[in-house]
């Protein structure tokens, strides 16, 4: 198959593997739903700067000048162009904490059509492991309504020809978000290090494969992990603020088999 094409027919077999449960165990219940949530390990996770720089039209939290373990969720709305998928992507941060009972209601099927798009996909809910980001342009952010969620729209990023290919988890992925994301001194990160001694730290933790899952239980996430060879799972307690770079390059982002997402950083904190 030409990487230069892709029929919307040659998709369905592929998306069909990707079609997973969005809130709690992930499916937004109560959604009689013909087209596949497209759910994925690696959350986008591109982030709102300060409610100040959130769009007019928007409401935003004044609550959520801190986002560490603020609960946010996302939209993704996937659709073919030449060259393969693309997905815009939505997040209700710092909008809103993604009501639980709003959130279940989206109907994804029907988004999907209002939206005039492939696909649209359910990613959450997920809770922020950073203290807070910049975001570098937020010239193309503007506000839409899901349900009744409100989300804004951060960035348009490149799936791919196949997928199936975000569904392996531990396998990094390169995410356009032009963002920073700051830990301050006090926060405790949650790292990932390969068999190669590159590391990466969690930038959410999911409760899409788990529904209970807390930042309390993170602190025991490598006897629940199933790890590749060579790979560890630890954690400390940042004595000096982290910041985690990625405005002038692409962020490279994994998750791990809970759905937890991990961005890659040069230097261990």
């Amino acid at each position: 198959m030409s990487n230069k094409f892709i029929s919307k027919k040659s998709l369905l077999i592929p998306a069909a593997l990707l079609a997973l449960s969005a809130c709690g165990s992930s499916s937004n219940e109560g959604s009689a739903t013909t087209t596949p949530n497209v759910s994925a390990p690696v959350a986008t996770d591109v982030a709102a700067v300060p409610a100040t720089d959130a769009p007019a039209t928007s409401t935003t939290n004044p609550a959520a000048a801190n986002m560490h373990g603020k609960r946010y969720c996302e939209i993704l709305l996937l659709n073919l162009k030449d060259d393969g998928i693309y997905a815009e992507v939505f997040n209700t941060y710092p909008l809103n904490d993604c009501p639980d009972d709003q959130w279940k209601a989206i109907d994804t099927a029907a988004v999907a059509t209002t939206e005039g798009v492939v696909f649209a996909s359910a990613n959450g809910p997920r809770y922020w492991a950073m203290d807070s980001v910049v975001k570098a342009d937020m010239a193309d952010v503007f506000s839409k309504t899901f349900g009744e969620v409100e989300m804004n729209r951060y960035a348009s990023v490149y799936v791919g020809t196949n997928p199936a290919d975000l569904m392996i988890p531990y396998s990094p992925h390169a995410v356009n978000r032009k963002a920073a994301f700051t830990f301050n001194a006090g926060t405790t990160v949650y790292m990932l290090h390969d068999a190669e001694g590159k590391t990466y730290v969690m930038q959410s933790w999911s409760q899409q494969v788990d529904p209970a899952l807390t930042e309390a239980d993170l602190l025991t996430l490598a006897d629940r992990l199933q790890l590749p060879d060579g790979w560890t799972y630890d954690y400390k307690t940042l004595t000096q603020e982290f910041v985690l770079e990625t405005r002038a390059e692409d962020a490279q982002v994994l998750g791990d088999d809970l759905r937890n997402s991990y961005s890659y950083v040069a230097v261990a904190p």
